[in-house]
């Protein structure tokens, strides 16, 4: 069985570039060196942030169950975190890696070695930066091979990941601070990238194209991503149908679908067979994303492409057409395609197989509803406010704006210090009851608190959800992104969520198991969560300017009464703040 996995890491490689890892059975360790590198995109040169001097970074391929140490050196002169997201971190929170969550950052020219353990997860996921807007250029791909063969029999050719990013001409670092001086909002990216490159629709970019030659009749495997920072993207392949199969490393029922949706923080994995006859075609075929728009703040309204290129026909040896000349897959949604959106993650299901049993919990302990709310706050006197109408923009959930304090919350929570930074008091239902969904975007806009607040549970609790969409300011899709732990997608809605009406329509049997969910646009989703990892745990937006703003929260699982229910001691090289 092992045979068969180094067999399909060799496929990998073709496609992507991989740490070295160690030869010791059960156990991977790759090296991570922040530095900054000097590239051109879109007719101009900048340095980035980047891992190892690759854009994208490195791929970390691992088999489940393994151990896995990872070593990140900080060669610049700014503090950075990474975070490995949808690794379970089954009593590790020390590497999960949000700044001032679990970890201090790591200062310049330190370093700290995240270990984990790859439990019960296979599958694509990703890491990232996880501090200011350092992971608009600092991500890379997770690849978790199974103990198991696929539970599907298709044979593979190959396995190629597509990660989706945004590329800003300007530096990116700065933009968190002017947003948090000003209250403003952040200028929109310049591009859209796969794997890197922004594709020949851009300005100097046909040579900065993904193209990826395939053969005739085979099957490829892609593991997508959205590494972008602010947008939902559709994705489609003219003249070819996908099969998902998996998402978020949770294997799904599968079912084809002409394209797909997928939010920022979100992975899905995806089959297609290069079917297209060689009599009917130049054998180039354009693949597209685009964004899904929900908002009314400005946003990037580009497309990126890239191409298919069968083995043995015209492409092969032919120039890239012209952008005129192009034409994008006829299947790619629209950006205001809601429908689509709505239809697409309605198709998604857990396979819930013997083998792989959906463990949703059929009842629970506690119900938390949590509001999602962008806001305006009067600007403070003497202070210049660049938000809308002269005043601050700021995000929250139940009307609690989160600031991250200056220690590791994870830390003082371990060592049981008292805290003024933060506090165990969370609402757990909206302070105010309205019409969350209906009220003047404008007019009606309640002024948040700011704070760190958390709410705890204890050790193995069925714990639901409630993630309520508002429409302060515009009613918008929110991909809110869990740390710690996955959960069941059990009901998504429209609407001002009824507990009394809508649980009858809760999907107990086979929900989607997912670690980012996207809650619908003037809408609401319940998932649903096993609690038995104790830490401290991240709850997010994952479009970094609503996390910027605020739109955050976070909760602890206490430790059980046994001793393997406990959140294991912090490291020795845990960086201090």
């Amino acid at each position: 069985m092992e045979k068969q996995y180094c067999a399909v890491l060799v496929i990998l490689l073709l496609a992507t570039v991989v740490p070295s890892c160690s030869s010791s059975t059960g156990s991977r360790q790759f090296h991570f060196n922040v530095q900054w590198k000097n590239i051109s995109r879109l007719c101009s040169r900048k340095e980035i942030l980047t891992v190892n001097g690759e854009y994208p970074g490195p791929t970390i391929a691992v088999n489940e169950g393994e151990n896995v140490a990872i070593r990140v050196t900080n060669g610049v002169s700014i503090n950075t975190t990474i975070h490995w997201h949808g690794i379970k971190q089954l009593r590790t929170g020390w590497a999960d890696g949000p700044a001032y969550v679990t970890q201090c950052p790591i200062r310049p020219g330190q370093s700290y070695t995240y270990k984990f353990t790859v439990s019960g997860q296979r599958g694509t996921l990703w890491w990232h930066a996880h501090i200011a807007w350092q992971r608009a250029t600092i991500y890379g791909a997770i690849i978790i091979y199974p103990r198991m063969p696929y539970p599907f029999s298709t044979p593979i050719q190959a396995e190629i990941p597509i990660i989706f990013g945004e590329w800003w001409n300007l530096p990116v670092e700065g933009i968190e601070t002017e947003m948090n001086k000003y209250g403003n909002g952040p200028n929109s990216s310049d591009a859209y990238t796969i794997n890197g490159l922004p594709g020949s629709l851009y300005p100097c970019s046909v040579r900065d194209t993904f193209i990826q030659t395939v053969e005739r009749g085979k099957t490829y495997m892609l593991r997508i991503i959205n590494a972008a920072l602010n947008d939902e993207l559709f994705f489609s392949i003219a003249n070819h149908t996908l099969t998902v199969v998996e998402i978020d490393a949770s294997y799904t029922k599968p079912f084809d679908t002409e394209a797909i949706m997928i939010t920022p923080g979100q992975t899905s994995t995806v089959l297609f067979t290069a079917n297209q006859d060689k009599h009917d075609s130049t054998g180039l075929f354009v693949m597209a994303a685009r964004p899904y728009l929900t908002t009314v703040f400005p946003f990037d309204n580009t497309t990126t492409i890239g191409f298919l290129k069968y083995k043995g026909t015209l492409a092969e040896n032919m120039v890239l057409p012209e952008p005129y000349k192009l034409r994008l897959p006829y299947h790619l949604p629209r950006m205001e395609d809601h429908a689509f959106a709505t239809s697409f993650s309605n198709q998604l299901r857990s396979l819930g197989t013997p083998k792989y049993p959906c463990s949703v919990p059929k009842r629970i302990d506690k119900r938390v509803v949590i509001t999602i709310s962008l806001n305006l706050q009067d600007c403070p006197v003497n202070q210049t406010c660049k938000g809308y109408n002269g005043k601050r923009f700021a995000a929250s959930m139940n009307n609690q704006s989160f600031i991250r304090p200056l220690n590791s919350i994870l830390d003082w929570h371990y060592r049981k210090y008292s805290s003024t930074q933060y506090s165990y008091d969370f609402p757990q239902k909206p302070p105010h009851v309205f019409d969350y969904t209906g009220v003047d975007p404008m007019t009606h806009n309640l002024n948040p608190e700011f704070g760190t607040k958390l709410f705890a549970v204890e050790y193995g609790t069925k714990l639901e959800i409630v993630l309520q969409d508002t429409s302060f300011l515009n009613l918008e899709n929110h991909p809110i992104h869990i740390h710690g732990h996955n959960f069941f997608i059990v009901g998504r809605g429209f609407g001002n969520y009824d507990a009394e009406k809508d649980t009858g329509s809760y999907n107990l049997v086979d929900p989607p198991e997912r670690n980012t969910v996207a809650v619908p646009m003037g809408g609401w989703a319940a998932v649903r969560i096993n609690a038995d990892n104790p830490g401290v745990w991240f709850m997010h937006c994952h479009l970094e300017e609503h996390t910027s703003w605020g739109l955050a929260a976070g909760f602890i699982v206490k430790n059980g009464a046994k001793p393997y229910q406990k959140l294991l001691p912090p490291p020795d090289d845990l960086p201090a703040c």
